[in-house]
């Protein structure tokens, strides 16, 4: 406390003194002195009124404690008096002992007396109940059956209620009442010769199926009423529950698995169709009972039955299940699958327009659970790989066979030759999408993917058969017969044009004629008059007569392949220097023909199949200019106009055509290489590159003709 004044005393001349630092300040001293007495009174009034309020509480506190302990001791009060009433009671329940056994005995009397005339009628009751099943009255019948139980269940629980452990008793009812369980079996027979010819009662007479679903709703009610008993005193009547309604269904559901089972009339060994007999069969029967369980049988049940969609779906889908787990072949499995998945919910099924009101095919439950739905797609795509396998081995052996014949292949109505395996080998496509589009939409794309692979896989055999064929063809030239006209008929059909292309209409197949011209080309003899040029042109022309029932797009891209090869094959001959030109006159001359022969081909495939030869045959052209030209000076222009059309050229195509030209000093070529690699313009743009893929020997004359020969008829196998 003395230090907590001390801090206050401080806390306060330091405030006295920041007030009083000034002199004007003091005449302010007794206006400062009522201001810190207003505080001060404020604070105390507080402190005041926080005092009150604790002490208040305390006060509550203390008088709601002493209410409690008031109440607690009225309470062990009230305890000790019901501990003593208690204690009194036990002597006065013992001596009620004879009391509650005279009840016992007085209730098993009552009852006793109650049930007398059942118990001495029995069996002239059990007698009329007999008669009353044989006449198929089945409501009165049952009535009396309730009556005899009834007597019997009482009578046993009185009993097991007096002495459980009386066995001799309980027997001894038992025996008495043997008869009424005889009759409530036969009675149940009754019923369900009913219930098993349902669909024909309900036609004839639907109060008999009524009647029948009335007393199995009455066992129902027995049945819990029996079970809650039991519950709550351990007894229950022998033959209970009976669980009629369950054994309804049963019976329900058998009749009718029993009625789609004998849809099967006949076998796969006696029909190969028998699979897809058998779902329509059960697709009919089905839909005509459901019309008939729809208008007629559905008022004969409660509601909560839901006899509609319950008794015939679950019959249908053992049935499928068990067809399902069945070795079906590939077309049985898609005939399956089809049914279950579209058919079952069609309009020609559950989604009938008369079975609407009553089906919501949107609720329905698949028939086939997803794992055997996808184990029948796995095996149906591992079935159908085999056989298509084998299909396009056959397909292909059969075409094989064709290409022998010494008759041209058949011609569409626009005289162009075809073969029949493209169509053969895309109808065995088509037919199987189909069947797969049959099952859904994603597994036709799936039965397509396959199919493609299957395609480029039959492809590559096909690729290889055709060179086997044309090897053939080349060792022995005079057979076949129609060889050019097989060769071209397949690409016409559109079986795989790109791809088969390269194989059957390569340019080899013209340059096994012209390979001696080609040799003579940019030689002496060549210079000197040749007729090489005339006669490959004649030689292709006369090919493209063979070739002219090849249909456009194929004929173009043919074309094209063709000049192509006949101008590389040119410009090759350039690059081999099989000519240096001694002076001015041999230039020009020479020049000249080079600008005359790339007419020549021009002409030629524009006439062919109009083809852009323009890039090609100028390249040509172009290199002769560099041969025309008579002053070296301007050699260098001439060369960059060169490269500048083509920049895929290289060094050592300059070299060579510099070599053949004759005339440009050693000086001039490296000045002339060395201005244009630095100034080198990049051909990754280029769409047609010519040079790209021609090299320039660097060996003798003699030795680069005799290997370029070689080279040549080795390209040409």
């Amino acid at each position: 406390m003395e230090e907590t004044s001390r801090e206050a005393v401080a806390t306060a001349v330091q405030r006295v003194a920041g007030m009083l630092q000034r002199s004007d300040q003091l005449d302010k001293v007794e206006q400062y002195r009522r201001r810190e007495a207003r505080k001060k009174a404020s604070v105390e009034a507080r402190l005041k009124a926080a005092i009150q309020s604790q002490l208040d509480g305390v006060r509550t506190g203390l008088t709601q404690l002493h209410c409690a302990l008031l109440d607690v001791k009225e309470i062990q009060s009230s305890l000790a008096d019901v501990s003593k009433d208690w204690r009194q009671s036990i002597n006065t329940i013992e001596n009620l002992k004879d009391v509650k056994d005279a009840v016992v005995q007085h209730s098993q009397l009552a009852s006793a007396v109650e049930n007398l005339k059942n118990i001495f009628s029995v069996p002239e009751i059990v007698a009329e109940t007999q008669q009353l099943i044989e006449q198929a009255e089945l409501l009165q019948a049952h009535r009396k059956l309730m009556e005899l139980e009834c007597s019997r269940d009482d009578l046993m629980y009185e009993q097991y209620r007096m002495d459980s452990k009386n066995t001799s008793d309980m027997n001894l009812i038992s025996n008495y009442f043997e008869d009424v369980q005889g009759l409530s079996d036969e009675l149940a027979k009754q019923l369900w010769m009913v219930l098993q010819r349902s669909m024909v009662t309900v036609r004839r007479d639907p109060t008999m199926l009524v009647s029948v679903v009335r007393i199995i709703e009455r066992e129902e009610k027995i049945d819990r009423r029996m079970v809650d008993r039991k519950k709550q005193t351990g007894f229950i009547p022998p033959g209970r529950p009976k669980q009629w309604k369950d054994k309804m269904f049963e019976v329900l559901e058998g009749t009718v698995s029993t009625r789609i089972e004998g849809t099967q009339a006949v076998t796969r060994e006696a029909d190969k169709m028998w699979l897809v007999r058998l779902l329509e069969i059960t697709r009919k029967y089905v839909l005509d009972d459901l019309i008939v369980v729809k208008n007629l049988m559905v008022q004969c049940f409660p509601p909560h039955y839901n006899t509609f969609n319950s008794l015939y779906h679950n019959a249908v889908s053992s049935r499928v299940k068990e067809l399902a787990s069945e070795d079906l072949e590939a077309n049985e499995i898609v005939s399956l699958l089809t049914w279950v998945l579209n058919t079952y919910k069609s309009v020609d099924m559950m989604g009938h327009p008369e079975l609407r009101s009553e089906c919501d095919i949107n609720q329905l439950e698949l028939l086939l659970p997803q794992d055997v739905v996808d184990d029948l797609l796995s095996k149906y795509v591992q079935t159908f790989t085999s056989n298509i396998t084998g299909w396009l081995r056959k397909a292909l052996e059969t075409d094989k066979k064709d290409w022998q014949k010494d008759t041209e292949p058949e011609a569409d109505q626009d005289g162009y030759y075809q073969t029949t395996l493209p169509a053969i080998v895309f109808q065995m496509f088509e037919q199987n999408l189909q069947v797969a589009a049959q099952i859904d939409g994603d597994f036709k794309e799936q039965v397509l993917k396959l199919c493609l692979k299957q395609m480029n896989t039959f492809l590559m055999r096909y690729r290889e058969e055709a060179v086997v064929y044309k090897e053939e063809h080349l060792r022995d030239r005079q057979l076949p017969q129609c060889y050019v006209q097989y060769m071209i008929s397949q690409p016409n059909t559109g079986f795989a044009c790109h791809t088969m292309i390269p194989i059957r209409f390569s340019p080899k197949l013209i340059e096994a004629k012209v390979l001696h011209h080609l040799n003579e080309l940019l030689t002496r003899k060549w210079l000197t008059g040749s007729h090489a040029v005339d006669t490959i042109c004649v030689t292709v022309e006369d090919y493209f007569n063979d070739f002219n029932k090849i249909k456009k797009p194929f004929n173009q891209e043919m074309t094209s392949e063709a000049l192509r090869r006949v101008v590389v094959e040119y410009i090759k001959a350039v690059m081999q220097k099989r000519i240096t030109f001694k002076n001015a006159d041999e230039r020009r001359e020479g020049a000249e023909r080079m600008i005359k022969e790339a007419e020549q081909f021009k002409f030629l495939f524009n006439k062919l199949a109009g083809e852009d030869t323009e890039r090609l045959c100028g390249a040509i052209a172009a290199i002769a200019e560099v041969f025309k030209l008579t002053d070296p000076t301007l050699l260098f222009l001439e060369v960059s106009t060169l490269v500048s059309k083509y920049p895929d050229i290289r060094e050592e195509h300059i070299h060579a055509l510099l070599a053949v030209r004759g005339d440009a000093s050693r000086e001039m070529r490296q000045m002339i290489i060395g201005t244009l690699s630095e100034n080198k313009v990049s051909y990754a743009g280029v769409t047609q590159p010519i040079f790209k893929d021609i090299t320039v020997p660097t060996i003798t004359m003699t030795t680069m003709t005799t290997m370029t020969s070689m080279a040549t008829a080795k390209l040409l196998k």
